[in-house]
Order: C-alpha cells, then structure tokens, then sequence
C-alpha cells in the first residue's frame, strides 16, 4: 500500500462499521478497497492516473465495474493529505448513509 492508503486504511476504513477490504481482487483488477455491502470500490490516484495511459486504464476499469454494479468513489493522493477528513465524511456518506456522530477523524 502506499503512504496514502496506509493513512487512510488505519486511520479512518478500518474502524468502519462495514467490512473493507484492502486489495481486493475483482476479475482482472486489484481495487484499492473494496466494501461488498455498498457495491462500491475506493481508488486513491498518484500523478500516473492522469497520465494519458492512466486516464484511459481508469476509464476501462470503472467501465467494467460499473457493469457489476460497482460505484467507484476516486480521489487523489493529493486530496488525501490535504483534505482527508472531508474524503472520510464523503466515503462514510456512501458506505453507511449518514456520518457517525463520534467520527473523529483528524486531517
């Protein structure tokens, strides 16, 4: 995992009260995380996904994991260090509905 994924894996995905998995292997691709009870994939970009290439290997994968009825929630590596706690309430609101009154998740 990167430095990103690990801050946002221990700090914020694991004390969940859904289950997130961390590398999920789903057909040819290894999502990020994967939460099968809201159908929805998390994907942290570095700078190569938007490169050209990267920009299309995305289109290509979230095209395939639309078609399973999968949401992909993207934000940048970027975003992560700099608003993580609004990336937090964001992936909560489509895991789980509404924030939980005692997140406390500190940027």
């Amino acid at each position: 995992m990167t430095k990103e994924e690990r801050k946002l894996w221990y700090v914020f995905l694991k004390t969940l009260p859904v289950t997130v998995n961390r590398q999920k292997v789903l057909g040819p691709y290894i999502l990020d995380f994967y939460c099968a009870s809201a159908k929805t994939a998390i994907e942290l970009d570095g700078s190569q996904h938007y490169e050209d290439g990267g920009r299309s290997t995305d289109e290509e994968r979230d095209r395939y994991l639309k078609e399973r009825g999968i949401t992909v929630l993207r934000y940048s590596n970027r975003d992560v260090n700099q608003q993580f706690k609004t990336i937090c309430e964001d992936i909560e609101n489509h895991l789980i509905g509404q924030p939980r009154s005692d997140t406390t998740v500190e940027s």
